[in-house]
């Protein structure tokens, strides 16, 4: 594949969760808006750019953030109303993209290299965003560029509500007076390890030498090398909403306790929700499955907002399984399925939950990814 001569778009809504309630109350447009966990232990999940002239920024405190700017107002947020504009997106991109990648609830990629041989490359995109605009009334910005590191990093500097596009042989000139910032998977420890050797902007790490990245910060300091100079050969992955991820259970003797069956789908919805949580992924359409002592077969799904957490998912299969079982069959096989699955952070319902309940998840994660799948379990739900 040659990957000088790709084009690859990068979309992001701009402060997603913020421009979706402005949509439902017009009065909130140009006012400092605050979105997360409206008590003092909540956490920020989204805010306005006039709420970030006052320093607010995402997964700051509430408390702090409030502190910061006393006028903002406050909302909880609604993913339900988010995840709905988030598939409308979706829907328009896939139906005019070859290629598309949904990365996150308000990012997408597309691939549309060849192109430019029926439309100009930078007509197309100014065209589908647009389109996108007009039929949602979101903002949003484009990069586009050769690569997915160039036109994220173009999106970010388009923002707000802008289009930019980086030609090959602008590529480096664009990145190298830039942040490291700017540069995916640099995070603050990996941007205070540089800061601490002197490196402050993308021209000054590309002219390090590969093999002392390499030494300070092992395979990951070589791709972020890699990136400041402009490479970046991943692919961009067609999105389906097919993609899912499930486990079943299929007893050695048909059984009828229903709090057998009860407990063990409690144990499947922890065990695959920790393998979301642990690729990065959200799931937005849940689905329980009975197969019956004769047979037959029956599934009923749900679709949720974007979450990858058990409490919610538990909820949810443990509803839908009190809705399938009605017949008081003996029941041979049981299962669970998460789809419609996007990237995404380790993220909780952030309007409900508390600093506690995130230190929790994670501490029990971390338990996880260094003694095993098994090594917590929860004992009730």
């Amino acid at each position: 594949m040659n990957t000088t001569n790709r084009c690859i778009v990068h979309l992001d809504l701009d402060t997603f969760f913020v421009s979706v309630e402005r949509l439902m109350n017009r009065n909130l447009i140009g006012k400092p808006i605050i979105i997360g966990g409206t008590s003092d232990r909540g956490v920020v999940a989204s805010c306005s750019y006039e709420a970030r002239q006052f320093g607010v920024h995402s997964a700051m405190p509430m408390k702090m953030a409030r502190t910061l700017c006393d006028h903002a107002i406050v909302i909880r947020g609604d993913m339900d109303q988010y995840s709905k504009y988030s598939k409308i997106v979706t829907e328009i991109i896939t139906e005019k993209a070859p290629v598309c990648e949904k990365a996150s609830i308000d990012e997408h990629y597309l691939d549309i290299t060849g192109m430019d041989r029926f439309f100009g490359n930078l007509k197309w995109s100014h065209e589908l965003r647009q389109k996108i605009i007009n039929e949602t009334g979101l903002p949003i910005s484009f990069g586009v560029s050769i690569n997915k590191t160039v036109s994220k990093i173009a999106t970010g500097e388009a923002k707000p509500n802008g289009l930019l596009q980086i030609p090959q042989q602008c590529v480096q000139p664009f990145l190298n007076p830039l942040s490291i910032r700017k540069i995916p998977m640099i995070g603050n420890k990996t941007y205070h390890l540089l800061r601490s050797m002197g490196i402050s902007t993308i021209m000054t790490l590309r002219q390090i030498p590969p093999d002392m990245i390499e030494r300070v910060m092992g395979k990951n300091g070589i791709l972020i090398w890699k990136k400041a100079n402009g490479v970046d050969t991943a692919p961009v992955r067609q999105y389906s909403e097919r993609k899912s991820i499930s486990t079943e259970h299929t007893f050695e003797t048909d059984t009828i306790d229903v709090i057998k069956l009860k407990n063990l789908l409690i144990s499947m919805v922890e065990k695959i929700a920790f393998q979301l949580r642990k690729k990065q992924k959200l799931t937005s359409c849940v689905t329980v499955k009975i197969r019956y002592s004769n047979f037959d077969t029956h599934t009923l799904q749900k679709h949720i907002s974007y979450t990858a957490f058990d409490h919610i998912l538990m909820g949810t299969s443990l509803e839908l399984f009190k809705k399938l079982y009605k017949r008081r069959m003996l029941v041979r096989l049981i299962g669970v399925k998460f789809s419609h699955l996007v990237q995404g952070s380790q993220q909780l319902n952030i309007f409900e939950d508390t600093h506690e309940m995130t230190s929790l998840y994670q501490a029990m994660d971390k338990i996880r990814l260094r003694f095993g799948a098994n090594a917590v379990r929860r004992a009730v739900f």
